[in-house]
């Protein structure tokens, strides 16, 4: 039996992948920011159907030292979630917990000999900045230095960078396989509503009158979760980024609470029907060739995460429905 350490443990998307390896016979230690997050963590688990004997919980913070090295002691691989999700007045406020975490938690992988660190990076480390044919692979970058761009894209861009780099020049024989997922999408085990979901939330509970004018790619928590475990376990994934979106066109706002409107009735009566008015967003084409090739992904149809997405969030009691 195996242990990995999972940053950022209370995560949409890390409980997630903490259940998945508890069920798979996977020990897991897990990082909080505070113990007051250690029960959120075990209630998740157990909405999936994990036993949470299996799970350790510990604290480390990505803005300091303290913690990280009793973290990665005796552990088999890292999985390096956490990032900021925080909205700020400056962009350094993002950017440099968000780098700094991440070459603490490569130091700390380094000084334990740990084999592999799976680090979830972002679209927004791929596709935000101009590019006339809005078409992206793998070997696409934002630019950091791209005008307007927001602390969140710039924040997932300029940590990526820095754990390429840490690994290319100080990693020794520590291996790197980043995940860039596009909007993260469908059901969740946490008890609170974060990232993609407040816009669900939004949606159906009346409070989104018009959907901004976007157009972008739709990846579910659960095949995301489960492409990080086939990369820890593929050898060959070693140096590489893989994009993680479902099959099929990309996708706007309008066209999501379009399906929404058909597939749940009553429940999506509030929905928007309107866009703010802006230019209409151009064709984007996202690849994911290389992970259904390298890594055997076979992602869910996009229409069942969104269906599945706004069930879970009425299952869970999480819609404040207005009259």
């Amino acid at each position: 039996m195996s242990r990995m350490l999972v940053t950022g443990g209370s995560g949409y998307l890390a409980t997630r992948l903490i259940a998945d390896l508890l069920l798979g016979g996977t020990e897991v230690r897990a990082t909080v920011r505070t113990t007051h997050a250690a029960a959120g963590v075990r209630e998740a688990v157990g909405r999936a159907g994990g036993d949470d004997a299996g799970l350790d919980l510990v604290v480390a913070s990505l803005t300091a030292d303290e913690g990280w090295a009793a973290a990665v002691a005796d552990v088999d691989g890292i999985y390096h979630l956490a990032s900021p999700m925080i909205q700020a007045d400056h962009p350094d406020e993002v950017v440099t917990p968000a780098r700094d975490g991440t070459l603490r938690v490569l130091r700390a992988a380094r000084a334990a000999d740990i084999q592999r660190v799976v680090m979830t990076s972002s679209f927004a480390a791929v596709g935000y900045s101009p590019k006339s044919d809005r078409d992206y692979t793998e070997a696409d970058w934002t630019d950091p230095n791209t005008p307007g761009l927001a602390p969140y894209p710039l924040s997932k861009t300029v940590a990526e960078r820095a754990a390429w780099d840490f690994i290319e020049q100080e990693g020794a024989d520590t291996e790197l396989v980043v995940i860039n997922p596009t909007w993260v999408a469908g059901p969740t085990l946490t008890s609170q509503v974060r990232s993609s979901l407040q816009v669900f939330t939004a949606m159906l509970n009346g409070t989104m009158t018009a959907v901004p004018r976007q157009r972008f790619g739709i990846a579910d928590v659960r095949d995301v979760a489960q492409l990080h475990i086939t990369a820890m376990a593929t050898p060959g994934a070693a140096g590489k980024r893989y994009l993680a979106l479902a099959d099929g066109p990309t996708m706007t706002f309008l066209e999501v609470a379009q399906v929404l409107r058909d597939r749940l009735g009553i429940l999506a009566q509030r929905v928007p029907t309107v866009q703010v008015p802006s230019e209409e967003p151009p064709a984007l084409v996202i690849h994911n060739d290389r992970a259904k090739q390298e890594l055997g992904f076979r992602p869910r149809p996009v229409e069942a995460t969104i269906v599945e997405t706004a069930e879970s969030l009425r299952d869970l009691g999480l819609l404040q429905m207005h009259p």
